[in-house]
């Protein structure tokens, strides 16, 4: 009797940590009993100026809190930049909150986050931040102290909802910092219908877009397993069929759950060349993330196409091909290019205003990105980023 191929079992480590959801009308209702099990009596709300300034929504955030309100920290800024970062910790040290209420996009969430870890462990990003070795592999520190409990109200489909890295910019030198802690990730989840249908429809597809890269890079990842294709599957499927109809309340609710679920399918996946290229792009050219993704993605996978044979199948699959025969790249990438092309988005980096005198010096910043080194196809060097980047010019 034969012994068993063991070679043909996939070896993973699937560890999900424990997550609170609480979606639809009434979802709020949770929140004073969770910030209750989790023995906390002076929740900070941080959130950023936009959603300061409507009084409706704040208020209703308010009253959830309940006498559980410590105050409210209306300094989160695009993009996460370290002063204000450090600000926002300096006002939770004064208000001696017990708890971190995230409400709006990922601004706020990033924020509230990193605020956390600094007034922990110190106002030294650079000494807590993710860098790499003498090796040339990336490590991030231990950072032991104990960490605010986040609790989160999105209003647009992020998938920072859910992490537990932090991506801060330093101002001084046009650099993402990565700031990695999992006593960070939110204890709970609440997308409540009237929150998010606050934001601007520019900012919910943009933020959409962001999922889409993701999700798509984490079936592609050499790191996918079945629980993360499970997870980044539905996320495709609820934006194929949602975003289309993304001005409704009901379907911006799918959005942030699709968000959620590619939040968690890409913690075991891991990101690649089109979330690098989103973040040299978007603070440098100050364009959106998730535009710059849905400008370079089809190029992204064609490249990445020879190393991502297993993956694309389940591309093209969620986003609505026949699974026999297994769909190869070519149509992974149509499926996605043919949802690009119902939403009306700039689809050349020139239409957003990317000049291609610009295109070296993005390749030179992309390729100091932490998440290069988790792309399925290894990047031999800029030359090679310049010619993704001008093909999607």
């Amino acid at each position: 009797m034969s012994s068993p191929d063991s070679s043909a079992v996939p070896s993973f480590q699937h560890l999900a940590g424990p997550q609170r959801v609480f979606c639809g009308t009434g979802s709020l209702d949770g929140l004073s009993r969770e910030l209750d099990r989790l023995g906390c009596k002076r929740a900070a709300v941080v959130c950023g100026a936009s959603l300061a300034r409507n009084g409706q929504a704040l208020a209703r955030v308010r009253e959830a809190v309940g006498t559980h309100l410590a105050g409210v920290v209306a300094g989160a800024v695009e993009h996460s930049p370290v002063p204000a970062v450090l600000e926002v910790a300096r006002e939770l040290q004064g208000m001696q909150a017990d708890a971190v209420i995230a409400v709006g996009g990922g601004s706020a969430i990033v924020t509230a986050r990193a605020a956390s870890i600094v007034l922990a462990e110190g106002p030294d990003v650079h000494r807590l931040c993710t860098q790499r070795g003498a090796d040339g592999q990336w490590v991030s520190p231990r950072l032991a102290r104990p960490k605010l409990p986040q609790l989160v109200i999105p209003t647009t489909p992020t998938t920072a909802c859910v992490k537990a890295g932090s991506a801060v910019l330093d101002v001084s030198m046009g650099q993402r910092l990565a700031l990695f802690d999992p006593k960070t990730r939110a204890q709970a989840l609440f997308v409540d219908p009237e929150l998010v249908a606050t934001a601007p429809a520019s900012l919910v597809l943009s933020a959409s877009m962001n999922t889409l890269a993701m999700a798509v890079e984490g079936l592609e990842s050499l790191q996918a397993h079945a629980f993360s294709d499970a997870l980044l599957m539905q996320s495709l499927r609820l934006l194929a069929k949602h975003l289309p109809v993304a001005d409704t309340p009901a379907a911006r609710c799918q959005l942030v759950l699709a968000a959620a679920l590619c939040g968690q399918g890409t913690d075991f996946g891991g990101a690649g060349l089109a979330s690098v290229l989103g973040h040299a792009l978007g603070h440098s050219q100050g364009v959106a993330n998730g535009l710059v993704n849905a400008a370079v993605l089809p190029h992204t996978m064609r490249f990445n196409a020879p190393a991502t044979v297993r993956g694309v199948p389940q591309v093209a699959a969620a986003l609505g091909a026949a699974s026999d025969p297994a769909p190869g790249a070519e149509e992974a990438i149509a499926r996605v290019e043919a949802l690009l092309n119902t939403l009306g988005l700039p689809r050349r980096l020139r239409d957003l205003g990317v000049s291609s005198s610009a295109l070296p010096e993005i390749a030179g910043k992309a390729m100091s990105d932490w998440f290069l080194q988790r792309n399925p196809r290894p990047v031999q060097g800029v030359a090679e980023l310049q010619a993704v980047l001008e093909a999607a010019w």
